[in-house]
């Protein structure tokens, strides 16, 4: 008997005509190897979703910043289609919760691994789009694009380092380095805290469970102290 996503689709906001299309979206292909030939994965639709997804963030940004360049639409396409971006869309539907997984997977963090949900995502746009048409997943995609595209657009995209090197860069004399000041916990699940420095001064501090997340942190926290939304 196969599972019931009436709640996904109140989330949603999408009822399936064809329950198989989004039975498929949500089948990890740990999962679906454990089930052999009775059940196809994700993968896909995945591989079609995310054309459909590049070619409606492709036309939304093309229609509503008609004085960006190229180069510019290339770089904020790129951000709000990447792994980091679909994850985080991911989460805010909460698609981790109804993906079907094989048992090791489910067992070592699957539900919540960003390349899982971020290709889970493009599958469930796939999915959208084979059952109701194009204009349903452009409606179901421009719910996740935001309105209106900061000056900072790093800082949008959660990249922080990026935009404090941009806000730094303005006077070429200045230097930001990141220092490891502590990692704590075991080999499994380490804690690291870094401090950013501005020549020499400390001017932000971070923890995560890489150096990367610690080092974004850390820049956020900077850019805060100076008087940066984030």
């Amino acid at each position: 008997m196969e599972p019931v996503f009436t709640e996904f689709e109140e989330i949603l906001g999408i009822t399936f005509q064809n329950k198989d299309l989004l039975y498929e979206a949500l089948s990890h292909s740990s999962y679906a190897n454990e089930k052999r030939k009775m059940r196809r994965s994700n993968e896909r639709l995945e591989f079609l979703g995310d054309s459909v997804l590049s070619i409606v963030v492709s036309q939304y940004l093309f229609e509503n910043y008609p004085d960006l360049p190229e180069g510019e639409l290339t770089k904020i396409r790129a951000a709000l289609v990447c792994e980091k971006s679909l994850h985080r869309f991911a989460q805010q539907i909460s698609l981790g919760d109804f993906l079907m997984l094989g048992k090791g997977e489910a067992n070592t963090g699957g539900r919540q691994r960003p390349s899982i949900l971020a290709d889970a995502f493009e599958a469930v746009i796939a999915a959208i789009y084979l059952d109701a048409g194009l204009e349903a997943a452009r409606t179901h995609i421009l719910r996740f694009i935001p309105k209106n595209l900061p000056e900072n657009r790093s800082v949008l995209f959660g990249d922080y380092k990026t935009a404090l090197q941009e806000v730094i860069q303005r006077n070429p004399e200045e230097k930001v380095e990141y220092i490891l000041i502590n990692e704590t916990g075991p080999d499994h699940s380490k804690t690291f805290t870094v401090e950013v420095c501005l020549n020499s001064n400390v001017i932000g501090r971070g923890t995560g469970k890489s150096k990367k997340d610690a080092e974004q942190m850390a820049a956020k926290e900077a850019l805060e102290l100076m008087g940066y939304e984030t």
